[in-house]
């Protein structure tokens, strides 16, 4: 069970603690949250953002590249704001998750639980087939830095698509399990859970983890845990809250996720500086000279209207979703095609950062190159891959 426990907490500081906000939050009137999507979209938490995947792509790995947090799959469900916007300040605490998890399972009943479970046991092999789709984009984009190969924007938007199809698979089979558990609820438990805030963990009693996993893989477990999590998230809050992202969470093939949270692997309630990628994508555009900078302000500037289409994709599908609560069923076509659209433009904001961290990676000099292992200050690489964050084998047809 620790070990459960502990891998839990890392797939959790992988999506949030590389969430936190690279810079300051700015003021906020007394009726908005101190995140939102319209900070995580500001040009400065972007730049940030993209300088640090580009210091980790250029100091890092092919295995690096692929170790990836699961929340950032499906993630229409409102658990990022909710943990970005927590009074009690433990958003990025790594108990965060199964705190909320074992709450809202404590008060299912046990044939509620038993279809979060029979989920989880039918979407952990998608789960894990998504994890080895990616490794093709970022196989490609790795390619191209290394050996100077041109991409096809068009190639790299389908590879995109087809990726995604899995996400909306995900997304929508989670929202009508969960929307059905949802809409069983009894007055009780409606009653239980208004006890739980949804922006302050301290009204979360701490209590043990009640999961009997006997039938569960471990990919299964971390998706019922995680199902639980979210059904919580998803019914307390909001569009909005379903809406935003965190800056991290598109261009996600970099390795950015592997540099901050390999000190916190193998140890349990390890905190990770909130101010790592500000600090370090800061540092990584101070050594660019003006034309690689540049080159990094023109990508920024093609990006732009992509990332404003997401927000607007993830509002279509968040909306449709939310029918689910309602005793309503989801238009299945439409979630997929807009998931598979939202796809094909993480992989070409994708495209336009890969070309770039080329471009500039092939004009670095010696001074350069050694100022950015300087900035990384990590000197550990993986010999193989991972899994989300269970090391593997390098894949076959990847190895190469």
């Amino acid at each position: 069970m620790k070990r459960s426990i502990l891998v839990i907490a890392i797939y959790l500081i992988s999506g949030m603690l590389m969430a936190q906000n690279p810079r300051k939050p700015r003021q906020k009137d007394s009726n908005e949250k101190q995140y939102n999507i319209t900070q995580a979209m500001a040009d400065d938490a972007q730049l940030h953002t993209v300088a640090f995947s580009g210091l980790a792509f250029m100091t890092g790995n092919f295995g690096a590249d692929t170790f990836f947090p699961p929340g950032k799959v499906a993630d229409f469900f409102g658990f990022q704001y909710m943990r970005d916007n927590d009074k009690n300040k433990k958003g990025h605490n790594t108990d965060f998750l199964t705190r909320i998890a074992n709450n809202v399972i404590a008060i299912l009943t046990p044939e509620q639980l038993q279809q979060l479970k029979d989920l989880a046991n039918v979407q952990a092999p998608v789960y894990d087939a998504f994890a080895m789709k990616r490794m093709l984009l970022i196989k490609a984009f790795r390619t191209a830095m290394e050996t100077g190969k041109e991409l096809n924007k068009v190639e790299i938007s389908k590879l995109g698509a087809d990726l995604y199809t899995l996400d909306a698979d995900l997304s929508y089979k989670r929202a009508v399990v969960v929307g059905t558990v949802i809409n069983s609820f009894s007055a009780k438990q409606k009653a239980a859970l208004a006890k739980l805030q949804f922006d302050n963990s301290s009204s979360w009693p701490v209590i043990p983890e009640n999961l009997d996993k006997r039938s569960l893989s471990h990919r299964a477990h971390v998706c019922v845990m995680t199902y639980a999590s979210e059904l919580f998230s998803w019914y307390a809050g909001s569009v909005e809250a379903d809406v935003y992202f965190c800056p991290e969470r598109h261009g996600t093939y970099f390795g950015g996720f592997y540099m901050k949270d390999f000190p916190a692997m193998g140890n349990h309630d390890y905190s990770i500086s909130t101010s790592l990628t500000g600090d370090s994508g800061r540092d990584f555009v101070s050594t660019l000279t003006s034309a690689q900078s540049a080159d990094l302000s023109e990508t920024m500037a093609k990006q732009a209207p992509l990332l404003k289409e997401i927000v607007k994709t993830r509002e279509l599908v968040s909306v449709e979703l939310r029918k689910a609560m309602k005793n309503e069923t989801p238009d299945k076509e439409k979630v997929f095609s807009w998931i598979k659209r939202y796809g094909e433009l993480d992989a070409e904001m994708s495209y336009y950062e890969a070309m770039t961290f080329a471009n500039i990676f092939k004009s670095l000099n010696s001074v350069q190159k050694q100022k950015l292992l300087q900035i990384r200050n990590q000197s550990v690489l993986p010999t193989g891959a991972y899994l989300y964050s269970d090391p593997i084998d390098l894949p076959l047809n990847l190895a190469n």
